[in-house]
């Protein structure tokens, strides 16, 4: 809980702080433009992301429903509200999963079963995000669309490659039992020898017995490939419905002809700066998230039209679905609270 406070604080200062670099100098614009602005594209914006995460929330539930659970789309949906809470306040995004993890132990389901299913659909979604990424450095590649400045196109590279081996790792984890196995026995040997283990022996036991579910888990995955293929098609559709939510707020904030933005150009921009933000190691990639929205969009649109829709599109991608997940985070924590009692 202190580290949650702690990292709250630091992104209310963090925010506070673009908040006053990206006002500072066209206030009276920026706000002409959001008092202007036509508020039936920016409610097709955020219905976007909504409708993104039922995309995403249907891929957690089938995944789940093939370990043989039964889990509601409902609960799949509250669930990555709830992880879009923990994302938001931790480095990295690094609080999502274990928060996922915590929620279907709760459900009744094994630790060893819920970290597979964390890891075996963080690995397709992980798939999706390098094809997007791929796609979009092969159409920048050939039609040049965004101004090449070789310090966007190191962090973009760092950002691909970091994505790109965060896959590889996870499928040989997940894939290969002898490697776990090996992993397992040094670990425990290691903590043996500092006396963190006492018991070598019924460690060793209990952790290949967790490996081995495991990997049962996972060539269960792997022989069905075509509920692989289904959920790879539903993070496939909700990055492309995330990525083109800021063409319906650049709409919403703009009074006359829009040229040069498309839907297309707006997706691969948005590729790019998640691509490149993915490895800023603040809460929300704060910082880094705006500065590549301001340099990749800043090809098509300009002055204070740029700064009102990089506020319109952070507030409905990560401010409200971060409050949501909160408040739905409280109200678990006290209907789990009221069972206890």
């Amino acid at each position: 809980m202190k580290n949650f406070k702690k990292n709250s604080i630091i992104l209310l200062i963090i925010t506070l702080t673009v908040l006053v670099f990206v006002l500072k100098d066209d206030f009276p614009a920026i706000m002409e433009s959001l008092k202007n602005a036509n508020l039936i594209y920016l409610l097709l914006a955020l219905l976007c992301f909504f409708i993104a995460l039922l995309f995403e929330a249907k891929a957690y539930q089938e995944i789940i429903e093939e370990y043989q659970f039964d889990y509601s789309l409902k609960k799949s949906y509250r669930m990555l509200l709830i992880t879009k809470f923990f994302n938001g306040i931790t480095p990295f995004s690094s609080g999502g999963q274990p928060m996922q993890i915590y929620m279907l132990k709760k459900e009744g389901i094994r630790l060893t079963k819920a970290t597979n299913i964390i890891v075996q659909n963080f690995i397709i979604y992980q798939a999706a995000l390098v094809v997007f990424g791929i796609f979009a450095v092969v159409y920048n590649h050939y039609h040049q669309i965004f101004t090449s400045i070789p310090l966007l196109r190191h962090l973009v590279t760092v950002g691909f490659i970091m994505n790109t081996l965060v896959m590889m790792g996870l499928v040989i984890v997940s894939f290969s039992n002898k490697f776990n196995h090996f992993l397992v026995r040094k670990g425990i040997s290691i903590l043996s020898k500092i006396h963190i283990v006492k018991d070598k022996e019924k460690s060793l036991n209990k952790w290949n017995e967790r490996v081995d579910d495991f990997y049962e888990g996972t060539e269960y995955l792997k022989n069905n490939p075509f509920l692989c293929v289904r959920t790879f098609l539903y993070n496939l559709i909700y990055l492309a419905l995330m990525y083109v939510m800021p063409f319906f707020v650049i709409l919403g904030l703009n009074h006359g002809p829009l040229d040069g933005v498309t839907p297309l150009k707006t997706i691969i921009s948005s590729a790019y700066v998640l691509i490149m933000g993915s490895f800023v190691p603040i809460p929300g990639a704060s910082g880094g998230i705006e500065y590549g929205y301001f340099k990749f969009f800043g090809n098509f649109i300009k002055g204070s039209l740029l700064k009102a829709s990089l506020l319109i599109w952070r507030t409905i991608s990560y401010y409200v679905p971060m409050v949501v997940g909160g408040i739905l985070f409280n109200i678990h924590m006290k209907r789990d609270d009221s069972k206890c009692e």
